[in-house]
């Protein structure tokens, strides 16, 4: 029996996907420019290897990648000036997210049979602009536990320890709980890997190539299905 319903926070109740793309675009031109290398392609290639190879150790400090990359290249990083960077990266992620339609009536809807928590990691904007959670007030008051995962002393997302950490406040257990993700690695898998039972969010608003897996995991393109969640078991 279902008890609780867990969600991510990022392209799952809010689509920042084009503020993403926007700032890590800036980013790259910056530190390019920066760099003064000779060639674009190069530099891409590292950026993009070292951007990957990062984020498969649920490492998303953007001042962090800018510091490897820099190194890579030769020169000695700038902490002030990364810092900055990290300030603009987010205000567009930030000016560039906006909630998806259906979020306020489903999780409403949803509030008066289960309890509902949120497991977000930190994507690396904690230390310079505060969560993206903290603009929308209305989705905070709907929940009855949050967890930003990858800061104080909790371990980021696929780590099951946030999701149990989630359940834990909750008094859930993890078969009497789903979560609601767009991450196949980040999400769904460490929901699994947690005990609790996954539902694989593609939104229909983001725009994105979607991995392909084989896995019997229920995929939903708007949160709507989930008013009626024992229909995805």
């Amino acid at each position: 029996m279902i008890k609780a319903i867990l969600f991510d926070f990022g392209q799952t109740l809010v689509n920042s996907s084009d503020g993403f793309r926007k700032a890590e675009k800036d980013a790259q031109l910056r530190l390019f420019s920066h760099l003064g290398l000779p060639s674009r392609d190069d530099f891409l290639s590292t950026y993009r290897d070292i951007r990957g190879e990062l984020h498969s150790q649920s490492i998303f400090s953007r001042n962090v990648m800018w510091r490897n990359v820099s190194v890579h290249f030769g020169l000695k990083p700038s902490d002030e000036l990364y810092m900055e960077w990290e300030r603009e990266y987010w205000k567009t992620v930030i000016d560039n997210t906006a909630m998806f339609p259906e979020v306020i009536h489903v999780l409403k809807a949803l509030s008066s049979r289960y309890r509902l928590g949120l497991v977000s990691n930190t994507q690396g904007q904690g230390q310079s602009a505060g969560h993206r959670l903290s603009l929308f007030p209305g989705i905070v008051k709907l929940f009855d536990a949050i967890i930003i995962a990858g800061e104080g002393g909790v371990p980021p997302k696929p780590d099951p320890e946030p999701f149990l950490r989630c359940l834990t406040e909750l008094d859930i257990e993890p078969g009497e709980a789903l979560f609601v993700g767009d991450d196949w690695r980040i999400d769904i898998c460490g929901a699994r890997d947690a005990g609790i039972r996954p539902v694989w969010l593609q939104h229909r608003s983001v725009h994105r190539a979607w991995p392909v897996v084989e896995a019997s995991v229920p995929i939903i393109r708007d949160l709507n299905p989930l008013i009626e969640p024992e229909t995805l078991l």
